[in-house]
């Protein structure tokens, strides 16, 4: 399980770690920093696939993406002002987490030389990874680490090898070591980080692909536009699994109906059996919260979940009172599988009967609230000293 998510210099995340549970939510007013945290996890999980600087790009660049603020808010706080000071420390962008196994960090920044007269001088450059054992970095847990160019792995003896003095900076140490047999930990961090799964909200309108009949073959995982929906419910319900939590959540969130998968000319179709109704209505002619509702169910029903889950505003065009078995479908996934609700509704919470974290010491389900502090994202009801161990150590 993971156990702890760290953000440096990302947007409004100057310096963030947030403590994770089995079960974790994430609330806060508009613009308090929940969306860049969603965002910081999607680029951290691109660093298992290699594809971070990518993302960056797309996302405007590096220096799009940096904290605005001044470097130190020590003498905003004292004056009440917000002013500009000189850098004194080299502009990085860091991502990392611990889990009960091993940890990752990745410290990105801008390139020294890009080439004679290349045009990729603002893509950002990879200056640091290490893979660790323990809740932080430290020398004698890093395992792998890379600075620059430079790369080496924690051999059997407990010494340093060096694996290359030339690894392009716009390469990852996981994308390009990750082997199993010769460096199992980078392999399982690799791994870990391609397994996490994002579902950020579904399309509903009438060309929705989810309301399209699709040709269908067994499909354990929903994919993140939900295209094919038939096929992953279908799944659920000949595995078996989650297939009970499938039937009670739709049966309470519509009085009664029940889901099936009609197959028509090779192509599955969802649907949707109520009390009173002579006939099941098809995937056209759901209602944009009743199709939104079984793409939910379907993700987070998975029968091969993965090792984390993270939703974002799964309450967006739902009715509130499905909120209560939108609950029951993400208590059920979190008792397989780690999860992360990003959330504006309170109502939600009380139904996952969430705990803020301050008050939850060992309490499987939190909520951690974020709030604004000088344009800076920080934990309410957390100080310095209640915060989870981080360290990024120093290039």
């Amino acid at each position: 399980m993971l156990n702890t998510v760290a953000v440096h210099g990302y947007r409004s995340l100057r310096e963030l770690a947030v403590p994770l549970r089995q079960l974790t939510v994430i609330t806060g007013a508009n613009g308090s920093g929940k969306s860049s945290t969603y965002r910081a996890l999607r680029l951290l999980a691109d660093c298992g696939r290699g594809e971070v600087i990518g993302s960056l790009a797309r996302e405007g660049g590096l220096n799009s993406a940096l904290w605005a603020g001044p470097e130190r808010l020590g003498g905003a706080r004292r004056t009440g002002r917000t002013e500009g000071t000189v850098r004194r420390e080299s502009v990085s962008l860091a991502l990392g987490y611990a889990a009960d196994d091993f940890g990752y960090l990745i410290d990105l920044g801008l390139p020294v030389y890009a080439g004679i007269g290349s045009q990729f001088g603002r893509d950002p450059e990879i200056k640091r990874e290490a893979v660790f054992a323990g809740p932080v970095l430290r020398p004698a847990g890093t395992l792998a680490h890379r600075d620059g160019p430079y790369a080496a792995a924690r051999g059997d003896d407990g010494e340093f090898a060096k694996l290359t003095q030339g690894l392009p900076t716009y390469r990852s140490l996981l994308a390009e070591y990750a082997q199993p047999s010769a460096l199992p930990e980078l392999a399982a961090v690799r791994d870990r980080l391609r397994s996490w799964r994002f579902y950020d909200g579904f399309r509903a309108d009438a060309g929705a692909p989810a309301r399209l009949p699709q040709v269908g073959t067994r499909t354990p995982v929903l994919a993140d536009d939900g295209r094919d929906l038939a096929a992953a419910l279908q799944t659920i319900i000949e595995t078996g699994v989650g297939a009970d939590d499938l039937a009670a959540a739709v049966s309470e969130a519509f009085e009664g109906s029940t889901v099936s998968v009609a197959v028509r000319d090779g192509l599955f179709d969802v649907e949707l059996s109520q009390p009173g109704m002579l006939r099941s209505l098809r995937s056209t002619e759901l209602s944009d919260g009743t199709l939104r509702f079984l793409l939910w169910a379907a993700a987070l029903l998975s029968p091969e979940p993965p090792s984390l889950m993270v939703l974002n505003e799964p309450e967006t065009s739902l009715h509130p009172d499905l909120l209560g078995p939108l609950g029951a479908l993400i208590a059920a996934a979190a008792r397989s599988t780690q999860v992360l609700v990003v959330t504006h509704s309170q109502r939600l919470c009380a139904a996952l009967e969430v705990v803020p974290v301050a008050d939850a010491s060992v309490y499987d389900n939190i909520e951690v609230r974020l709030r604004k502090d000088l344009g800076e994202t920080r934990i309410e009801g957390l100080g310095m000293l209640e915060l989870p161990p981080w360290q990024w150590g120093s290039r």
